[in-house]
């Protein structure tokens, strides 16, 4: 057995630099996660029979079973899941294999209860959950490894296993344990080599918090100051990429060439680093949960598709989404209407999914998610659910390989930046925030109203700003920023790009430091005005109704900087009786681009307006515009060089549309289909149209 602790926390602080090779996937996945450990009775014949009915070709397993698989201390016991996994493989169903570490067994708390979370401010976390553990505590990852290869020396040969789950939605969110403090206080000397340094770019001497020993570096519990408090959640992100990388170094010793490796991430972009944290893996995963009936959107799942697909530039995997209802407890029980679990299976496919997987097959009969059920019901017998999932199965059996590895070239782009979500968590702007404000309020308006117009959308990240790939670029609210990726912007502006940017732009360093020079700092030439002074309020009017959108959208709110113009024209003005004289939004041309600032929170009719006509500008608009929610489209490039089109209906009512591109095939009717066809789509229904070449 091969326990090398230090070598692997080596591997865990400097992780891992190199590109791997894309999976190839040559069909659509599309399956459920499998617990029969947790079935009231022994039914796994009944199971993959009616699985096999259905045309399930998938299964996970494994994920939460470290107590099954390793029931007392070193002994381990694995002919319990090699029954379930060999009979998968007899009839056809392929599986993914998760490593079970993030739901430690009982023997282990009680014999080292220091692996348990302890939260600022005294808290700590007790048995009896799940991810209740120190991901970076040296005794957590001693037993971790050891299960790990254990697990790889059993099962890395078998047949039936096609890829390997690390973990599950790790995050380290609240520890603040002693080991994580260590780990936290080494990470800072690394980065800062001096405390004068330190003590200068955090700016300790304010209140007199300037540290003189490493011995006096405090712990996160009270700590108000920006700077550490951004760098401690850069090293709460880098925790989790550091220990998925370490368990994905781990389980690549062992692996087939044929097998992946992969993880289920959540769609709370902000808590983890994606792209340092599926470095190392094959294929990115990711959790997609969602309200269904009236409130289903579909924007939810292109919301987590454009974001983790933009990840790692490639398709990723659905690991888990809504079977029939979800929920801790029975109080938002919202079943699917008729066809739509169907149709979230190919809006997934639209935005370049490979796999589109339930949580799970039967409802749990008991503990915490009895009510978040899978295809079967807690009769376990087959349903409506069950029935849809076939439908489902058999059309992909049929047409999976034109669609499976759809690609895309968008030419919008959505700026996501992790430390500025962080730093505006720090210094709030709204009296009515809530926690990732910037994600769920800022850039997914952006989204939403990208989504609605049925324009094709890619995010990209500080870290590696590829903006010169892309028309349009939308900068939600860029609080910290270097002068280097604020340059960037500006010559990519100066270059003939075009942005739509917020308020707070530009107004901190890449250290939550404010600039000592005129707002927005760096941007000022390429955003062409300067501003001294911003304000809170509710709701203002622009004057005059700018952008025709009617008087009861024609607001702003929560937030106003008063900008003054240098080169750039105003686009709105505040109506308010001292402060009427300053833009609320402007338009600079620089160079060969064009830069829109937005100094407010707008309205979603106003923001639309914006986004429609920068798309006229930059010249990136389809005849996709022509449609709008609930009839949503999306589109890419197949395996055959040919492009498919998804059209959506989110609404309880037929609707219909002309088809605007060339002649093509409607793959699920098998029907020929001609420009400027008439199409009908049922309510929650899908049309998928193949282009002919």
């Amino acid at each position: 057995m091969k326990l090398n602790i230090i070598a692997l926390l080596w591997i865990f602080m400097l992780g891992s630099i190199s590109k791997l090779e894309a999976q190839e996937f040559h069909e659509i996945l599309y399956g459920v996660a499998y617990y029969h450990e947790y079935m009231p009775e022994e039914r796994l014949e009944k199971d993959i029979e009616l699985m096999t009915e259905a045309g399930i070709n998938l299964v996970r397993v494994g994920e939460s079973t470290w107590s099954l698989f390793e029931p007392s201390e070193g002994k381990f016991k694995f002919d319990w899941m090699d029954r379930v996994i060999d009979s998968m493989n007899e009839a056809g169903i392929k599986v993914i294999l998760g490593t079970p570490t993030y739901s430690i067994p009982a023997w282990l708390w009680e014999k080292h209860p220091e692996v348990l979370l302890d939260y600022r401010n005294g808290g700590k976390a007790y048995y009896g959950s799940r991810q209740n553990v120190d991901i970076t505590n040296p005794t957590y990852l001693f037993y971790s490894e050891r299960i790990i290869r254990k697990m790889m020396e059993h099962y890395a040969d078998h047949p039936g296993i096609i890829g390997y789950q690390v973990d599950n939605e790790t995050t380290s969110r609240g520890v603040n344990n002693h080991d994580f403090q260590v780990g936290f206080k080494n990470y800072v000397k690394d980065k800062f080599k001096s405390l004068d340094s330190l003590n200068v770019t955090w700016g300790l001497n304010y209140w007199g918090m300037n540290i003189n020993s490493w011995e006096e570096f405090p712990t996160r519990d009270g700590v108000t100051n920006t700077g550490y408090k951004l760098e401690w959640e850069r090293y709460n992100r880098k925790a989790v990429a550091d220990f998925l990388t370490w368990q994905s170094d781990i389980v690549r010793e062992y692996k087939r060439e044929d097998q992946f490796i992969t993880h289920c991430f959540m769609v709370a972009t902000e808590q983890v680093d994606q792209i340092a944290s599926s470095k190392m893996m094959d294929v990115i995963g990711v959790n997609i949960y969602f309200d269904q009936q009236d409130k289903l959107t579909g924007q939810e799942m292109a919301f987590a598709g454009d974001y983790f697909r933009s990840v790692k530039d490639d398709n990723y995997l659905v690991m888990e989404t809504n079977a029939q209802t979800i929920g801790w407890d029975s109080k938002i029980q919202m079943p699917p209407y008729p066809g739509q679990m169907r149709q979230n299976v190919y809006a997934n496919l639209g935005s370049g999914a490979n796999m589109v997987e339930y949580w799970h097959w039967h409802s749990i009969h008991y503990g915490q998610e009895i009510y978040w059920k899978g295809v079967l019901s807690h009769d376990l017998q087959p349903n409506r659910a069950y029935e849809e999932v076939s439908r489902t199965a058999h059309e992909l059996q049929k047409i999976g390989k034109r669609l499976v590895n759809l690609k895309k070239e968008n030419k919008v782009a959505i700026l996501f930046s992790h430390d500025s979500n962080e730093a505006l968590e720090f210094m709030p702007f709204s009296k009515n925030w809530q926690y990732a404000f910037y994600r769920t309020k800022l850039v997914n308006q952006f989204h939403k109203l990208l989504y609605e117009n049925n324009i094709g959308t890619d995010f990209i990240f500080p870290e590696s700003p590829n903006l010169n790939e892309y028309d349009l670029v939308i900068i939600p609210s860029l609080y910290v920023a270097s002068d280097a990726l604020l340059k960037k912007i500006s010559d990519y502006v100066e270059g003939g790009g075009h942005v739509i940017m917020q308020f707070k732009s530009g107004f901190s360093d890449e250290n939550s430091t404010v600039r000592s020079e005129l707002a927005p700092g760096p941007l000022r030439e390429a955003a062409g005005f300067y501003y001294q002074e911003f304000s809170n309020f509710d709701r203002l009017s622009l004057k005059g109704d700018p952008f025709e959108v009617g008087k009861d959208l024609n607001t702003v709110s929560t937030w106003a900087e008063y900008l003054i113009l240098e080169t750039a024209e105003a686009l709105a003005y505040y109506d308010h009786q001292y402060f009427g004289e300053y833009p609320a939004i402007t338009s600079n041309d620089f160079g060969k681009g064009k830069l829109i600032y937005e100094g407010t929170m707008v309205s979603d009719a106003i923001q639309e307006k914006i986004i429609l006509d920068m798309i006229k500008e930059a010249g990136v608009g389809s005849p996709d515009q022509n449609l709008h929610w609930p009839l949503i489209t999306k589109s890419g490039k197949n395996d055959y060089g040919n492009i498919l089109h998804y059209y959506y209906n989110y609404s309880s009512e037929q609707k219909e549309f002309e088809y605007p591109y060339s002649r093509g095939e409607d793959l699920l009717e098998n029907r020929g289909v001609d420009a400027t066809d008439t199409i009908s789509i049922e309510p929650w229904g899908v049309v998928i149209i193949e282009e002919n070449k």
